[in-house]
């Protein structure tokens, strides 16, 4: 980024991980604004996406900085549930509403497992398995199989956010095979940030966090913001 930016992010109201690790691995960026979306008690499911949105959408409208020059929308099962074209769809009248490029989480996952060639993929999850396999169905939409997959299955949001890292590196590590190219640990709310490069050391692969990509994906934007060309 050539020059200071500020984005804003939409997580889930409970969501306590994404914004601080999203300053951590875009320090130069300025002002970074983060508009949390209520939502019930339970986990998003496909019969809870819909309302879900539209508070997303009321809340961009009512709330978000006019000077930002970008929106994470960091709610990585929001993204991915409804499937590739319901979620560009949803960035698309995202962007409409702010005036600015939206990055998802979901479609951020993709480009940066596409980026690294990667088409066969260990992933671990918190998810219940009626959200696993949306996401392995999001992912082979963009030509990545999904060879193994492992989850927390926690099943409520309480449980989903008492996950530790220790407990994800754990799973990570039982859940890599040889026959993978690359890792993917979705869900913007588990933490992953000091997990990364260990993993990628001892599996000798890429491993891709939800937060992560988001992060990548933003930064090429902005990129193409300050170069003036289309991100």
């Amino acid at each position: 980024m050539s020059k200071i930016s500020d984005i804003g992010l939409m997580v889930p109201i409970n969501n306590t991980t994404m914004e601080p690790e999203l300053a951590r691995l875009l320090p130069d960026l300025g002002a970074l604004t983060t508009l949390r979306i209520p939502r019930d008690a339970g986990l998003l499911t496909s019969q809870t996406i819909g309302p879900y949105k539209l508070r997303a959408l009321d809340l961009a409208k009512d709330q978000i900085a006019s000077g930002i020059d970008d929106l994470a929308y960091g709610c990585t099962a929001a993204s991915f549930l409804s499937g590739p074209q319901a979620d560009a769809a949803f960035a698309d009248e995202l962007s409409s509403v702010i005036g600015k490029p939206v990055v998802t989480t979901a479609r951020a996952m993709v480009l940066a497992l596409q980026a690294a060639q990667a088409r066969k993929i260990a992933v671990v999850t918190p998810y219940q398995d009626s959200v696993n396999t949306q996401l392995a169905a999001f992912l082979e939409a963009g030509g990545i199989d999904v060879l193994v997959l492992n989850s927390f299955r926690a099943a409520t949001v309480q449980e989903l956010g008492q996950i530790t890292s220790a407990q994800v590196d754990a799973l990570a590590r039982s859940t890599m095979t040889n026959d993978c190219d690359a890792m993917l640990i979705a869900c913007s709310q588990l933490p992953t940030i000091d997990l990364l490069q260990s993993l990628q050391e001892s599996f000798g692969r890429p491993v891709f966090s939800s937060i992560q990509s988001t992060a990548w994906q933003v930064g090429k934007v902005l990129d193409a913001i300050n170069a003036g060309t289309a991100a």
